[in-house]
């Protein structure tokens, strides 16, 4: 296990990881730029290294200066938390290059998952159904591509995430622009301008699967819909996915299992699937090689910490759970509350935070690095905390939800709070019948 672990990463997830690691009795440096060092993980942590100026560009996306901020702190292991370069192959091999784990898969399996048609080929391999598509290397390509997918379709780029680089086209005029504008947008994100095309599925629901490997072994730890996404972006994730038939549900889960044992994957990822919600059918979309922002669901469903296990595994542990020791209890749900203003199409509100009144009590989680006073600045992602409940049933833990939103109050900054209210009211939700378009049928019954 890690001695001294050097944290690359900021907000609600580093002070994540700074908790499991002093439970553990870890040593914690926390890698922070310069716009950070006055934040909660900052405070919380044991120790700070500045790691560049404010622009992620220059401080937690620069692989040089992360790997010798963790190296000069004489830090053992090095932990990516999410985002910035917690896929990042090249950052991987740096890390072990200079004498540090890295708290994460191996390079290889990262170079196989970060590229998305790879991802592709390498769930064909393992047997998974992917959706009807494939890579577009020009526009000539991705005309000829979309003949035979047929309309809607996505533009999706190859090295894409959190939504960046993904266009929907509705029909052949609109393709072009939409080609253009996911090029640019994918070689401004990620240096990368490479796209492919996907059939658009109507009534599709957003289901991933938990897994852990440790190179030999691998299991799941349980299913999550995160159907309920603004711009392809997650904003409700829960667990278990609701509504789900048996018999789609063990399947989805084999199926996650096996491309994991397929890549020897070692850590915790998350395989994610598109779920017809009419006939149930799933497709393979990717896996994120990394710890996913609503992991918190599947802890609170299981009981297992998924930073320990990224830790022991990374440690050189074998897996220490069976299979026939996981089976989720309850129901958990997650919103996340962002720094936006949904009433302004998601408007980003960066500031300072002159109220912060966050629920708490039995079934409730926040996970957040805001307070009163905190400084939301304009240089990153929006995410502000998660708001996280746990209840014996999902009807229990939507009520619990909603308990929750109506006593938390955020001043200061604009924030997501009152549409997931909105959300937590809403009869379909109530159901569990959601899927990614839940958010414009929303809008449709609100006006807003």
């Amino acid at each position: 296990m890690s001695r001294r672990l050097f944290i690359a990463n900021r907000g609600e997830i580093a002070l994540r990881v700074i908790r499991t690691a002093r439970r553990l009795g870890i040593v914690t440096i926390l890698g922070a730029s310069e716009a950070d060092c006055g934040s909660l993980p900052a405070r919380m942590a044991d120790e700070v290294a500045i790691v560049g100026p404010a622009p992620s560009s220059a401080s937690y996306l620069a692989i040089d200066r992360v790997v010798a901020a963790a190296a000069a702190a004489q830090a053992d292991a090095v932990h990516p938390g999410y985002g910035f370069l917690s896929e990042n192959a090249a950052f991987a091999r740096a890390v072990i290059a200079a004498g540090m784990i890295f708290v994460g898969p191996d390079p290889a399996s990262l170079d196989a998952m970060g590229d998305k048609l790879m991802a592709r080929r390498v769930g064909v391999a393992a047997g998974l159904p992917v959706v009807p598509g494939g890579e577009a290397a020009d526009a000539d390509a991705a005309r000829r591509c979309a003949a035979e997918t047929g309309f809607p379709l996505l533009v999706k780029a190859v090295a894409g995430g959190g939504g960046k680089g993904m266009k929907r086209v509705d029909d052949g005029d609109a393709l072009d622009a939409a080609i253009g504008r996911a090029m640019a947008e994918a070689l401004a994100a990620f240096g990368d301008g490479r796209i492919y095309i996907e059939r658009f599925i109507a009534h599709g629901r957003h289901v991933e699967v938990q897994v852990l490997g440790d190179g030999t072994r691998a299991i799941h730890l349980g299913t999550r819909d995160c159907s309920i996404q603004r711009r392809f972006q997650k904003l409700v994730e829960e667990a278990p996915a609701p509504d789900l038939p048996p018999a789609a549900r063990i399947a989805i889960e084999d199926a996650a299992v096996r491309l994991t044992r397929h890549l020897g994957y070692r850590g915790a990822g998350t395989v994610e699937f598109l779920v017809d919600a009419t006939t149930f059918d799933f497709f393979f979309l990717e896996m994120n090689a990394r710890l996913q922002v609503e992991h918190p669901v599947t802890e609170a469903v299981t009981g297992i910490d998924l930073v320990e296990q990224q830790l022991l595994i990374a440690a050189g542990a074998p897996l220490a759970i069976d299979q026939a020791m996981v089976g989720p209890v309850g129901h958990a749900i997650e919103v996340r509350i962002n720094a936006e203003d949904p009433d302004r199409d998601f408007r980003p509100s960066p500031g300072v935070v002159t109220r912060a009144a966050w629920p708490a009590g039995p079934g409730i989680r926040v996970d957040t690095h805001i307070a009163r006073g905190s400084e939301i600045p304009p240089f990153y992602d929006s995410l502000a905390g998660k708001l996280i409940v746990s209840a014996p049933d999902r009807p229990a833990a939507v009520a619990r939800l909603a308990q929750a939103l109506n006593s938390l109050a955020i001043e200061g900054i604009a924030t997501t709070a009152p549409l997931h209210r909105r959300i937590a009211a809403d009869p379909r939700f109530l159901a569990g019948a959601v899927d990614t378009g839940f958010l414009e049928g929303l809008a449709d019954a609100t006006g807003r």
